[in-house]
């Protein structure tokens, strides 16, 4: 429209010199200049400004802020909509709520609608804001607001992210803490939308000493010399977009154990160890040999007392009777015939 509007002039100038009519090409650019002006503040205009991506932590307060003002000329009945654009182009977008003819309307999923109003009590005063009572991962999205009263209709867009504080972290110490040895302080949120960036700093004792490696992405603090420089109470904090959390925890330095006297005391143990199994041996083998050695006296025992007596001779029992009556006596043994 503008290029055609001094395309125009420029050849009303071509036939006409600007001697004879010196004015006209001032008079042709301000009509130009006053026209668009003109032009530019007719129809429905949205005044509110801000960021087009917004991060907001999850269980917060939200307002989407959308004001507008109208033209004189716009005479229609006004219309606002609030809608969640499809991100597929193909797809039609869901309105959520709306306002016509001096009435609220709320569409859609009631789980996404729950908690959706207008922040204004009237928004035909110029105040098209959206507000969420309670935001949720749910409501992530990007929402469009649009304002109509013919002939004039604007409209607007902003993308919501919500996301998740960190969780209190947990921090522990990994290492002995011996003087000398490897030391590694560790922390971890088990909740909060990513991206999380760790921190270390020494709350006492002074600065972290530079040899101290930190990894803001794991949350390790690596200590690979440790000395009593590193003594302190260490704090780590964890964020992200919408929050913060922090733990502490305390280091010390321990002397090396004496590595001489632990040998010393491994072998004394085994040693006594071995003699006390070999003193449970020789009881084990006294018992059972004990046990055999009665065992084999009350086997004999038991023959003798089963083998009978033996039997005398006839002719000696009866002999030895005759002589233990009549001593000094012969007899003589007579055989019938």
């Amino acid at each position: 429209m503008l290029c055609r509007l001094i395309g125009m002039v420029l050849h009303l100038d071509e036939r006409r010199s600007f001697s004879s009519h010196p004015w006209s090409s001032m008079i042709g650019i301000c009509a130009i200049t006053v026209f668009l002006n003109a032009a530019g503040s007719m129809g429905m205009q949205l005044t509110s400004t801000g960021p087009q991506t917004v991060q907001r932590a999850q269980g917060e307060r939200m307002t989407l802020v959308c004001t507008y003002t109208p033209d004189p000329s716009d005479t229609g009945e006004l219309d606002i909509e609030w809608s969640v654009v499809s991100p597929d182009t193909t797809q039609k977008d869901q309105l959520l709520l709306s306002y016509a003819g001096g009435n609220k309307y709320i569409h859609g999923n009631p789980g996404l609608t729950k908690g959706l109003d207008f922040a204004a009590g009237d928004p035909s005063l110029g105040d098209a804001s959206l507000s969420i009572a309670f935001l949720s991962p749910a409501h992530s999205a990007t929402y469009q607001c649009k304002v109509k009263k013919s002939p004039g209709v604007d409209m607007q867009k902003v993308s919501l992210v919500v996301m998740v504080r960190p969780s209190v972290p947990k921090c522990w110490v990994e290492g002995g803490e011996a003087v000398g040895e490897t030391v590694s302080l560790h922390c971890k949120s088990s909740e909060g939308s990513s991206p999380l960036n760790y921190a270390w700093k020494r709350e006492r004792g002074g600065p972290i000493p530079p040899s101290a490696t930190q990894n803001r992405v794991t949350g390790e603090l690596l200590i690979s010399n440790h000395s009593e420089s590193f003594v302190g109470i260490y704090m780590c904090e964890v964020t992200n977009a919408v929050g913060d959390e922090r733990c502490r925890v305390k280091l010390t330095a321990n002397k090396p154990p004496n590595r001489a006297g632990v040998v010393a005391g491994t072998v004394v143990g085994c040693l006594l160890l071995i003699i006390i199994l070999a003193i449970l041996i020789w009881l084990l083998i006294y018992k059972c040999d004990a046990r055999f050695t009665r065992y084999e006296k009350e086997v004999s025992n038991d023959i003798r007392e089963d083998v009978p007596a033996p039997e005398s001779r006839p002719h000696s029992r009866g002999s030895s009777r005759g002589a233990s009556l009549h001593p000094g006596v012969s007899y003589s043994q007579c055989t019938l015939q």
